[in-house]
């Protein structure tokens, strides 16, 4: 039993120290205050973008904040297809586009994968009642031959011994 528990001992072990050693070593070197975005107006988009809170605007090169409180930066601050955030050759509205085709691609997917597997679990239990049905009715089918059978030889055995009787309901009589 001793034997089962001292791998995975090991393996806790090596895992409590990684977590140990990065996390001392994110916590020993702090990082250094970034440069305000509007001081890195009229340089390049890359020198900009390196700060990831900074929007770039190509047509008045000007590095500014992304404004946070809107979801899309407004026409006003910079235009969709001239705003640049992340990457410089990447374009915010084609970045908006291809994620929102993505996503609707995304979720039709789910919906016909939850839609097939309904309807394969529907004919899957059509399938197995139409099974059960026709295993009940051979059954019920071969009960039936038994019981004929058996009604057969009772009355072999009751003509042998001279016990028929025409009407089953009648009392037998002493012979």
């Amino acid at each position: 039993m001793l034997g089962v528990y001292r791998p995975l001992t090991v393996v806790f072990a090596i895992v409590t120290y990684g977590i140990i050693v990065t996390t001392e070593a994110q916590t020993s070197a702090p990082s250094p205050a970034p440069i305000p975005c509007a001081l890195r107006s009229n340089t390049t988009c890359d020198e900009c973008l390196k700060n990831v809170t900074c929007l770039w605007c190509i047509t008045t090169k000007q590095c500014i904040d992304y404004p946070v409180r809107t979801i899309f930066p407004p026409r006003s601050v910079c235009p969709l297809n001239e705003a640049r955030w992340g990457l410089c050759w990447v374009n915010f509205q084609v970045l908006i586009i291809t994620m929102s085709v993505l996503a609707g691609i995304i979720i039709i997917a789910i919906f016909v994968c939850c839609f097939c597997c309904c309807k394969c679990e529907r004919t899957g239990n059509k399938r197995e009642d139409a099974k059960v049905e026709q295993q009940a009715r051979a059954r019920k089918a071969r009960q039936e031959l038994r019981r004929t059978e058996m009604k057969v030889r009772h009355d072999e055995i009751r003509h042998k011994y001279g016990l028929e009787k025409g009407n089953p309901y009648a009392r037998m009589e002493d012979n």
